[in-house]
């Protein structure tokens, strides 16, 4: 039995990893998650739902999850991405079809499928495989005792709800939604409300499996919109325990495979025991070379730019060990940037990339500052 809020490991495993699964566009094409009629339910009040959903246990899960984002962001995003060979920006916008099957905080799989063909991450043990069937490529990786595949966006409605569990504190209204039916399933719905007039999140809703106590659906939505601008819910889902075949890994035949490797140390940190990494760039202990300003709702990160000379200031030379069509591909995100509105204050100046639920300001100096916050929040931040 585990906890599906205590153990963050817990679906967090559908997130593709950085060993090579990358997100790809298309799959079902669903305008929204829409639900039957609201289902009859026994009353239940918002402590109650939060309770069952920290209380809730899972043991095994197979399903289809549908993810839409809808976030009303320029051009500039996708053309970044692709600039990047970065897929992920596609979570930024359209509809994502995955297949899901979880057997434990050791057994995961993921199939991320478009009509061009499929890419999947298995994990069996400590044993993690992911696959992409265009290249008819694949690359194993084995983890290090204790070390959880990383996630880096929410792909299921539980992973979503957990993040947003975290920013519940007094600057949040929790109240309980209208009843509905979910995957063919009864469910309640929690909404957490923001109070801080900063973050431009109107609602996050929640629908919790009346029986099981799992989210089957996250939506949040913006500040003057009525449709969500990002959800991402089950379309079907069975929650017996799937079959230990589901999670053996089988090489396709003729596929190349290899080996994937990393700079971690034996706990899974990045650079252990310093505080530069070998480029001589400062990082804080943790790896990571962003801080934040504020909490809940209105954090805001912040970060410096890479040497990829994405700002307005002078431009250094290609390079010697950059990969091919590295240097091109930062000219074009150089590029995009540069048609971005041009905004200054007592902070400085910069662009300003807004879309309906987060802000990002790229300053002239060489940071970006981003959040679910109003541009104004992001001036304020920038003066620190």
């Amino acid at each position: 039995m585990m906890s599906v809020l205590k153990n963050r490991a817990v679906l967090r495993w559908l997130v593709p990893v950085a060993a090579g699964v990358a997100v790809i566009g298309g799959g079902a094409a669903v305008g929204t998650f829409a639900a039957g009629a609201e289902p009859a339910l026994p009353p239940r009040t918002a402590a109650q739902l939060l309770n069952d959903l920290r209380t809730s246990r899972l043991d095994g899960l197979s399903g289809t999850v549908v993810q839409r984002a809808d976030l009303g962001l320029p051009p500039i995003a996708g053309l970044a991405g692709a600039a990047s060979g970065n897929e992920l920006a596609s979570l930024l916008t359209g509809t994502h079809t995955l297949r899901v099957w979880y057997g434990g905080p050791d057994r995961q799989r993921l199939a991320l499928v478009d009509t061009l063909g499929e890419q999947d991450m298995v994990r069996n043990g400590q044993d993690v495989w992911t696959w992409n069937s265009r290249t008819n490529t694949a690359s194993h990786r084995k983890l290090a005792a204790g070390e959880a595949t990383a996630p880096s966006a929410p792909a299921t409605p539980a992973d979503a709800a957990d993040r947003a569990l975290e920013a519940i504190d007094p600057t949040t209204a929790v109240t309980v939604g209208r009843s509905a039916r979910v995957a063919g399933r009864d469910a309640y719905e929690l909404v957490l409300t923001p109070r801080d007039p900063d973050s431009l999140v109107h609602q996050v809703r929640i629908a919790l499996d009346a029986k099981q106590h799992v989210p089957l659906r996250f939506e949040v939505l913006a500040d003057g919109g009525g449709r969500p601008a990002f959800e991402v819910a089950f379309t079907q889902v069975d929650f017996r325990t799937p079959d230990a075949d589901q999670f053996r890994f089988n090489p396709p035949p003729g596929v190349s495979v290899s080996e994937a490797t990393d700079e971690r140390g034996p706990a899974g940190k990045q650079f252990p025991d310093t505080d530069r990494r070998p480029d001589g760039q400062t990082v804080r202990p943790d790896g990571q070379n962003v801080r934040t300003v504020g909490t809940g709702w209105t954090t805001v990160l912040v970060a410096r730019l890479d040497a990829a000379g994405l700002t307005d200031g002078p431009k250094t030379g290609p390079k010697t060990d950059a990969k091919p069509g590295a240097q091109g591909g930062a000219d074009v995100v150089a590029q995009a940037l540069g048609g971005l509105p041009k905004v200054s204050g007592d902070w400085g100046s910069g662009r300003l990339l807004s879309g309906k639920l987060f802000s990002v300001l790229i300053t002239d100096d060489g940071r970006v500052l981003a959040g679910l916050v109003t541009p104004e929040r992001l001036y304020q931040a920038a003066k620190g």
